[in-house]
C-alpha cells in the first residue's frame, strides 16, 4: 500500500512539474508581448502580386453566401485576384455556392467553383488540389465562418517585403462574442492566444503558427516545405513547423483583424476542440524530435516550440491530476510522513499565478465592455477548460497513439438561425462526465471532512466545470 501511495504522490508531482514548465513559458510570452512594438506598415508594392483566395467548404449552407459576398468585396486589382471556392460539400451548399459563383462571374470577378471527385485528404487535400490549379504567387485562406474586411489583402501583402517571409497571419475577431456565456469564454481564451501568445512568440523570435485561416502564404514557401499534408488533423500547424524548420520566417499582425463566428453550441465547440487537440498531438509526435535535432536553432526557441506543440497535452495532464486528486485527499490525511512532500508540492500550486498574468494581459489588451470583470470570467474559463479535460484528453491520446479519424467540421449557424449546428451531439460521454462530477464532489467532501483544504479550490473548479458541461449536454439532448 505504501508503494502505491508513493507512486500516486510521485505521479502527481511530475504533473505539477509539467504544469509549472508550461505556466512559466506562458508567463515568458506575456513579458515578451508587453515589450512588443507594432512597427509601421511597409510601403505598398509598386505592382500588386497575383493572389488566389482559397475558401475550403464542406456542408456550410448557413454561411456560404455570406462568405462569398465578403470575399467578392475585397478591394484588390481585379486582374490580380483569383477566388477558388473549394467545395467538397454533399448537401445544399453545392447549389448555393454554384449560384453565388455564377452571380459574381457574370459581374467580371475571377471566381471559380472547384469540385473534387472525393474528399480525400479533407481540408489539406482541398487546399493542395486548389494550389495545383493556380499559378498565383500568394495564397490567402479563409474558412467558411470568416468575413474578411475589404482592405484585408492591401494591408497584409506589403508585409511580404523580404523573400524569406513565407506566411503572414492576422488576428481573429469574434462576430458573436456576446451571444452567450459559452461564446464569451471562447473569445476570452482565443484572445490570449492572439493578443499575447502569438505577439510574444514573434517578439522573441520563436516559431509562430498559421491558424488555418485569416492568413496569407507565399506559394514558394508551401511548395518548399513539402506542400499540404493530410496525416494530421491540424494541417496548418504541421505546415507551419515544416516551413520554419526549413528557414522560412513568419509574421503576425495583431493590428489586422479577420472577424469570424465562434461555435454557438457546446457540441460544435467540442467537435472543434477534438480536431484541434488531436491534430496538435499528431503534429507534436511528428515534429518534436525534429525541433530538438534542428541545427542552429536557439535553445529558447526549442523550449518554446516544445510547449507550443505540447499545448494540447495539458488537457491530458489536467485529467490525470484530477483523477489523482481524490485518492490524494486520503493519502494526505492518513500518511503524516508525506506532509513535507505536500508542503513542497504546495509551492507548485503557484503555477496558476503565471497563467493568471497571461490571461490578464490578454484581457487588458482586448476591448472589454464597461462592467465586465476579469476575475469571474477567468475562473469560469478555467472551470470550463477543466470540464473539457476528459473530451480533449481522449483526443490527445488518440493523436499520440496514431488512431485515425475523419476531419469533422465545426458547424456554423450564420445569420439564418437554421442549424446543422443544433443537431450536433453536445458530448459523446455525458454519463462519464456526470459520474466524474460526483467523483470530484466526493473528493471535495472528503477534504472538508478531514479538514484538509489544500485541494479544495482545484476540486471545486472540477465540480463546476464537469457539472456545467454535464448540464449542457443533457439539456441539449432533452431539448
Amino acid at each position: 500500500m505504501l508503494f502505491l501511495e508513493t507512486g500516486l504522490v510521485v505521479l502527481y508531482g511530475l504533473c505539477l512539474v509539467f504544469m509549472l514548465g508550461f505556466s512559466l513559458t506562458q508567463w515568458q510570452l506575456t513579458r515578451l508581448a508587453r515589450r512588443a512594438v507594432i512597427a509601421p506598415a511597409p510601403l505598398a508594392p509598386a505592382e500588386w502580386p497575383l493572389v488566389t483566395v482559397q475558401l475550403p467548404l464542406y456542408n456550410e449552407p448557413n454561411v456560404v453566401a455570406r462568405l462569398l459576398d465578403a470575399v467578392a468585396a475585397l478591394d484588390y486589382p481585379a486582374d490580380r485576384l483569383r477566388i477558388q471556392v473549394l467545395d467538397d460539400s454533399t448537401d445544399e451548399t453545392v447549389p448555393l455556392a454554384a449560384a453565388r459563383v455564377a452571380y459574381y462571374q457574370a459581374r467580371g470577378i475571377g471566381i471559380s467553383h472547384v469540385r473534387r471527385p472525393s474528399r480525400q485528404g479533407y481540408k489539406a487535400g482541398a487546399l493542395a488540389h486548389g494550389l495545383s490549379q493556380t499559378d498565383s504567387e500568394f495564397i490567402a485562406i479563409f474558412d467558411a465562418d470568416f468575413l474578411p474586411e475589404p482592405d484585408f489583402l492591401r494591408r497584409v501583402l506589403p508585409y511580404f517585403d523580404s523573400p524569406d517571409i513565407g506566411m503572414v497571419q492576422t488576428r481573429w475577431g469574434h462576430l458573436n462574442e456576446d451571444a452567450s456565456l459559452l461564446t464569451r469564454l471562447q473569445a476570452f481564451g482565443l484572445n490570449a492566444h492572439f493578443l499575447v501568445e502569438q505577439v510574444g512568440r514573434q517578439a522573441g523570435g520563436h516559431f509562430l503558427n498559421f491558424n488555418g485561416t485569416g492568413g496569407v502564404w507565399r506559394r514558394a514557401c508551401i511548395e518548399d516545405a513539402g506542400g499540404w499534408h493530410a496525416d494530421t488533423l491540424t494541417e496548418d500547424l504541421d505546415l507551419s513547423y515544416r516551413a520554419q524548420l526549413r528557414g522560412w520566417r513568419f509574421r503576425y499582425l495583431p493590428q489586422v483583424v479577420a472577424p469570424a463566428e465562434l461555435p454557438a453550441r457546446l457540441g460544435a465547440l467540442q467537435s472543434q476542440q477534438y480536431r484541434w487537440n488531436k491534430g496538435a498531438a499528431e503534429t507534436a509526435r511528428k515534429h518534436l524530435g525534429r525541433v530538438w535535432r534542428a541545427p542552429g536553432l536557439p535553445l529558447a526557441t526549442k523550449w518554446h516550440a516544445t510547449f507550443h506543440l505540447l499545448n494540447s497535452s495539458v488537457f491530458a495532464v489536467i485529467l490525470l491530476m484530477a483523477l489523482l486528486s481524490v485518492p490524494l485527499v486520503f493519502v494526505r490525511a492518513q500518511r503524516p510522513e508525506f506532509r513535507p512532500v505536500f508542503r513542497l508540492a504546495s509551492v507548485f500550486v503557484l503555477t496558476l499565478l503565471p497563467l493568471t498574468a497571461y490571461y490578464y494581459g490578454a484581457w487588458r489588451r482586448s476591448a472589454q465592455p464597461a462592467g465586465r470583470w476579469f476575475a469571474p470570467t477567468f475562473v469560469l474559463f478555467i472551470a470550463l477548460s477543466m470540464g473539457l479535460a476528459l473530451h480533449n484528453a481522449r483526443a490527445v491520446g488518440q493523436g499520440w497513439l496514431r488512431r485515425a479519424s475523419p476531419f469533422v467540421r465545426t458547424p456554423k449557424v450564420g445569420t439564418t438561425g437554421a442549424s446543422t449546428a443544433t443537431s450536433t451531439p453536445a458530448s459523446p460521454w455525458p454519463l462519464a462526465e456526470g459520474l466524474l462530477t460526483l467523483y470530484f464532489a466526493a473528493g471535495l467532501a472528503a477534504g472538508v471532512y478531514y479538514g484538509d483544504y489544500g485541494l479544495l479550490p482545484f476540486q471545486g473548479l472540477l465540480v463546476v466545470g464537469f457539472g456545467t458541461l454535464t448540464g449542457y449536454a443533457w439539456g441539449q439532448r432533452l431539448s
